[in-house]
This record gives structure tokens, C-alpha cells and sequence, in this order.
């Protein structure tokens, strides 16, 4: 009786074992993915992470062109076809999103329908590798707010953005600024203030949100000061009052980054996964200007500086 019951013990776990195997070998849609929705004209950057849960569950998350990452609790399979569906974050309308799709060549296509029901194409490729290094050259500084105008920026219609005082100025909700320059691997230095209850930020590459936002006193999270936002989250909240000058030091090399807030080291050699939401495009391979959001609350600005890095 003991052989019988060892024997049965021994080849369940050598059936669970070859199982569990199975299940790591992972599906070919598994893997992070850059979407561009065709929506009204708008090639709009998004994201799409697909991993699998258990045995033969696929799960993810998702970030539309807005907002930030959100779980998706299950994503079905169809025989070649795929679909899941999430409810709106920012989005108009009480519907969920839905997706549909199917693998084609080396990339994704599929169909989205919208939180107000209308219906788009979009495509996906796989998230890049971005090479890290150690020991960076560093290059010469670069003044991106000179102290005296918006020259080196794009200025878009509907413009609030000025110097006053010799401070960079968004005093309303408006549009965002982006630098004229790209730039792929640096360290970036910005000093900042905002009134109560502002919020705004820096995007890395015009891809990677540092949120700056009045949340004095609050837990971290990467929806707050000095998170990668929806994405990374600080170790500590070290926000000042509003109304006070701060700083942030970011180094950004691949996908690597460390951020310095007012003197603590928050964030320390992380990777960010994928794009933010409002990134400018998802061509995360490519040099990427440095944009300030100005289409939420004000902010000021009296430095920002950046200093290109290459590998030795």
C-alpha cells in the first residue's frame, strides 16, 4: 500500500511539475506592447502589458493616451483572436473599453470600442530594450529656460507660458511646453514651485511623467510628487508646502531612472516599464524632448537644466 501511495505521490508532482513548466513557457502574446490607436484623425500612444496568471489565465495591464496604468483582470483568448475589456478611468461615458485582437507578423491589430461606443483601429509593436550603462560620459550642460524668454521651446496656440520676473510661468491651465531639443540619456536639474493644490509635470523623453502635484503629507504613490506616474512609486513623499521653491535631480539612462527629490533620493535605479499617459508618441527607442504639463494647474519654473549622457 505505502509503493501504491508513493508511487501515485511521486507521479502527481512529476505531473504538476511538468505543468507548472508548461505554464512558464509563456504565451506568444505575452510581453509588453506599444499601441497606437487611429482615433478622429490622432495617432494616439498607449500601452499594453500581457503576462500570464497560473496555469493558463493571461492577465495585464493597460494605459490609454490619458491617465495611468490600470490592471486588466482577465484577457480571453478566441482561438487566434484576443479581447479584454476596462472600465473607464478619464474617459467620457460610463461603458467599458473593449478591445479585440489577434497577433499579425511580429506585431498586434485589433479594434477598440470607446468608452462613448465609437469603434477605432490600432497597432502594436513590442516595448524595445533600452541599453543601461555604467559610468556615463557626461556632456555639456544645456540651459533649457534661459532666464529671459521661450526661445528653445515650441509654442503652441492657445499659449499661456511666459517670463516674469525671470520665472518660467504657467499661471492657468493651458497647453504643455516642449522643448525644441531631444535628448535620449541625461541628468536633468529643475527647480519649481506651485500653489496649493496644483498639479503638473515633467516628462522624460516627452514619454515618462514626474508628477509634480501639491500632496504635502500624504503616503507615496506614483500618482504623487515625485512618482513615475502610475508606474513608480517613491519611497518617501518628500513634498514641501506649496508656495515653496523645490528641486528635482533625474537621471534617466535606458530605461533606468533615479530621482532626487529636494535632496532625498525617492526613486533609485528603477526601470519604467512604458510610457505614461499623455506621452507625446511611443517611439521609446528615439532621443525624446523634455515637456512641462501646463494643461493642468500652475506651476513655476526659475531652472531647469540638462546634461546629455553617452556611454563610454
Amino acid at each position: 500500500m505505502n509503493t501504491i501511495k508513493t508511487t501515485l505521490a511521486f507521479l502527481f508532482l512529476v505531473a504538476f511539475g511538468f505543468k507548472m513548466a508548461h505554464a512558464q513557457e509563456g504565451h506568444p502574446l505575452e510581453g509588453k506592447w506599444n499601441l497606437t490607436i487611429d482615433q478622429e484623425g490622432e495617432k494616439l500612444p498607449s500601452w499594453l502589458e500581457i503576462r500570464h496568471s497560473g496555469t493558463n489565465r493571461l492577465i495585464g495591464r493597460f494605459t490609454y493616451a490619458f491617465g495611468s496604468a490600470r490592471p486588466v483582470a482577465e484577457i480571453e483568448k478566441h482561438g487566434e483572436l484576443f479581447s479584454f475589456e476596462i472600465p473607464p478611468q478619464w474617459e467620457p461615458g460610463a461603458a467599458n473599453m473593449e478591445f479585440e485582437g489577434k497577433m499579425e507578423g511580429d506585431g498586434l491589430v485589433g479594434t477598440m470600442i470607446y468608452a462613448d461606443g465609437k469603434t477605432y483601429d490600432w497597432t502594436a509593436t513590442r516595448s524595445p530594450m533600452l541599453p543601461y550603462y555604467e559610468n556615463a560620459k557626461e556632456g555639456k550642460t544645456i540651459k533649457l529656460f534661459n532666464g529671459k524668454n521661450l526661445k528653445g521651446w515650441t509654442i503652441k496656440p492657445g499659449n499661456q507660458w511666459a517670463v516674469l520676473n525671470g520665472i518660467l510661468t504657467s499661471s492657468k491651465s493651458g497647453v504643455n511646453l516642449v522643448s525644441e531639443e531631444k535628448f535620449k540619456d541625461f541628468k536633468l536639474h529643475a527647480e519649481f514651485r506651485y500653489p496649493e493644490r496644483s498639479n503638473s509635470g515633467l516628462y522624460l523623453r516627452g514619454r515618462y511623467e514626474v508628477q509634480i502635484a501639491d500632496n504635502i503629507g500624504l503616503e507615496p504613490s506614483s500618482i504623487y510628487f515625485g512618482g513615475i506616474y502610475g508606474l513608480l512609486t517613491p519611497n518617501e513623499n518628500a513634498a514641501k508646502k506649496a508656495g515653496e521653491w523645490q528641486t528635482y535631480d533625474i537621471t534617466l539612462i535606458g530605461r533606468r531612472v533615479t530621482i532626487v527629490a529636494n535632496g532625498k533620493t525617492v526613486i533609485s535605479n528603477q526601470n519604467i516599464e512604458a510610457m505614461t499617459g499623455g506621452a507625446l508618441d511611443n517611439n521609446e527607442a528615439e532621443a525624446g524632448p523634455i515637456m512641462i504639463q501646463g494643461d493642468h494647474g500652475a506651476v513655476e519654473f526659475r531652472k531647469l537644466e540638462i546634461t546629455p549622457l553617452h556611454k563610454r
